[in-house]
């Protein structure tokens, strides 16, 4: 199994239009960006994408990908959605999964397209081209539902943690518990009071709780430094996943 981080920003993304802060001017001088968040997984000649970010024309463009098996959405926020239509309009039937709750938000901007639905239940496995896949509740206000994907694969977890602040329930903590991999929120660095998102103090202190073998930042915004210390995952990193060896990374 392949995972691909498409794109690591927050909703503006970086540079932000408008802003000529250090990193964003440090972007636009460099020629860097960060693209608006999404991950692809491809198993058994599949792809799976969590997530449809505005971006996803040129992210799947990079990535050589033709078609599209499934999306799994996890809250309805537009920077988690508005990419449908860039891969909707050149193949049919895509399938679409996510809580009911999610499916009526985001059904209401989408109501156009024609897609298949799926409703999963929460905490419930879902068995999906050789890998399973498992959606948890996190707390991301004011959404009414938000949720987090844990992706298990011949031994080896993922845990993406989706948009949330750092009041996750008991029984999602239980869920995410001891991933080789931690893909984090962590829009902000220490010091900056965030009602919807966690800093990367929270970020931090969530890893440690989990016990990630490793973690890395995504949803992350311009606030950060460039050249940042910090555990930031790039666009378009990729790992690959095989049965009872290390977690390769190709960078």
């Amino acid at each position: 199994m392949k995972l691909t981080i498409l794109g690591t920003g927050d909703s503006p993304g970086t540079p932000v239009i408008g802003c000529h802060c250090r990193t964003c001017e440090h972007a636009r001088k460099n020629g860097w960006e960060r693209l608006r968040f999404s991950i692809l997984l491809q198993n058994n000649g599949k792809s799976v994408l969590i997530d449809t970010s505005p971006d996803m024309r040129k992210q799947l463009l990079n990535v050589g990908v033709d078609r599209v098996d499934a999306v799994i959405w996890t809250h309805s926020h537009y920077d988690h959605f508005a990419g449908f239509g860039d891969f909707y309009r050149v193949q049919s039937g895509v399938n679409v999964l996510s809580s009911a709750e999610v499916l009526e938000d985001i059904g209401r901007f989408m109501y156009f397209m024609k897609y298949r639905e799926r409703q999963v239940e929460v905490y419930e496995p879902i068995k999906i081209f050789g890998m399973e896949l498992i959606l948890i509740d996190v707390n991301h206000p004011p959404m009414r539902r938000s949720h987090g994907v844990v992706v298990n694969f011949r031994g080896k977890k993922i845990v993406i943690t989706g948009d949330t602040n750092s009041e996750i329930s008991q029984r999602s903590i239980d869920e995410m518990m001891n991933p080789d991999l931690l893909i984090v929120d962590a829009i902000a660095p220490e010091g900056y009071r965030l009602r919807k998102h966690m800093n990367a103090g929270d970020a931090f202190s969530l890893s440690k709780k989990l016990n990630a073998r490793k973690t890395l930042f995504i949803h992350v915004g311009h606030f950060y430094q460039p050249n940042s210390k910090y555990p930031i995952a790039r666009d378009f990193q990729s790992f690959h996943f095989h049965e009872n060896l290390a977690l390769d990374s190709f960078l």
